[in-house]
């Protein structure tokens, strides 16, 4: 069966709109656990210090280090995420942190979420690839700053032909 022109547009706007969504998915995660490493606040709270404790009990090089760049990522990455800023860049290094979290963390539990185990992490890496890959969808900050900028340079494009 072929589309007709207007049922592809209408599939197209849909996806583009529905990359809104999975940046939610991804990004309202991220933040939460980004503010509990870095502020040690909410639900996942164990701020900077505490989880610098918990990657040198794993045996990263450098925890401290580790725990700001993981912290922030997270905090700053959920709330581009969320906008819809730089989401190839930011969905990029989420998808390897959850990656990391993934083998170096959940492995060893198994499977159910429940349990501490990869299904979490693993669902978040998997997102973040998929963004890295699409790009931010149509309703985000990123998309209108490059349609202003794309019409900005039309219009001064059109004034320098009427000459």
């Amino acid at each position: 069966m072929v589309e007709s022109a207007p049922q592809r547009r209408s599939s197209e706007t849909a996806t583009q709109w529905s990359l809104a969504f999975v940046r939610l998915a991804l990004g309202i995660p991220m933040l939460v656990g980004g503010v509990g490493k870095v502020f040690a606040v909410g639900p996942k709270a164990m701020g900077i210090s505490g989880f610098a404790g918990f990657l040198g009990g794993l045996g990263v090089p450098l925890p401290a280090v580790a725990a700001w760049g993981v912290g922030l990522l997270e905090l700053l990455g959920g709330v581009l995420l969320v906008a819809g800023l730089a989401v190839r860049i930011t969905s990029a290094l989420v998808a390897i942190d959850m990656l990391v979290a993934t083998v170096l963390v959940h492995l060893p539990n198994g499977y159910p979420a429940a349990g501490s185990g990869i299904e979490l992490t693993l669902t978040l890496a998997l997102i973040a690839v998929a963004l890295a890959l699409s790009g931010p969808g149509a309703l985000s900050v990123e998309r209108a700053l490059f349609e202003q900028a794309g019409r900005s340079r039309e219009s001064s494009q059109a004034g320098t032909t009427d000459r």
